[in-house]
């Protein structure tokens, strides 16, 4: 069968459980070769700029976190047209745009790809800015990129152990080994704002 394929992960890093879709496609590029034929790309929040990659592409998986309203850590699996109902359970800010918006564009505009599949996770956190992965969501990086791995190579393009080479990801100090294990300590870091805004004591 074979075709063009593009590997999306969206999501923001910076709101834990949220970065769910960019930490696979990281992973993804990190123990999987693939061909020209594949592009693994970190959608991040880009919204409606990420059009002219589903235009390229004949066939779409997408990583994702979803409030599916299951178990947190619980994995679902979505195909074709039930896929942009899935999407975009929670817009971290007014300017990101809801990924069900970009699918909705790319059909009107005649360039969605043909095939789509969502792996998405329930969160169980997302309410901490800076925050990592818990460990429910992390568990499932690999049972999703499994899936991923599959349902591409039923359609013609296959895998090896490896890396794919790719610019299409994000810098590598928000890569998640180093994102996470170089989060500084509550005693070191302020959660709770900026201490140049609180009010000082007057004696």
């Amino acid at each position: 069968m074979g075709g063009k394929a593009l590997i999306l992960g969206i999501g923001n890093v910076l709101w834990a459980d949220e970065g769910f879709g960019v930490r696979c496609v990281e992973e993804m590029a990190r123990t999987l070769a693939y061909g020209p034929e594949v592009q693994i790309l970190d959608g991040g929040t880009q919204g409606l700029y990420l059009l002219p990659f589903l235009e390229e592409a004949n066939m779409m998986v997408v990583f994702d976190a979803v409030d599916y309203g299951l178990e947190p850590g619980t994995m679902k699996i979505v195909e074709g047209d039930d896929v942009p109902a899935f999407m975009g359970a929670k817009k971290m800010s007014l300017h990101q745009t809801g990924f069900q918006d970009v699918i909705a564009t790319a059909q009107l505009m005649g360039h969605c790809p043909e095939e789509i599949m969502l792996v998405g996770v329930q969160p169980v956190e997302l309410e901490d800015y800076g925050g990592g992965l818990r460990d429910k969501t992390a568990a499932q990086i690999a049972p999703v990129i499994q899936v991923a791995r599959d349902w591409l190579a039923a359609r013609g393009i296959h895998a090896t152990e490896g890396q794919t080479p790719t610019n299409d990801l994000a810098d590598v100090s928000l890569m998640r080994e180093n994102y996470e294990g170089n989060r500084p300590s509550e005693e070191d870091a302020c959660r709770t704002g900026d201490d140049r805004f609180f009010p000082t004591e007057v004696a």
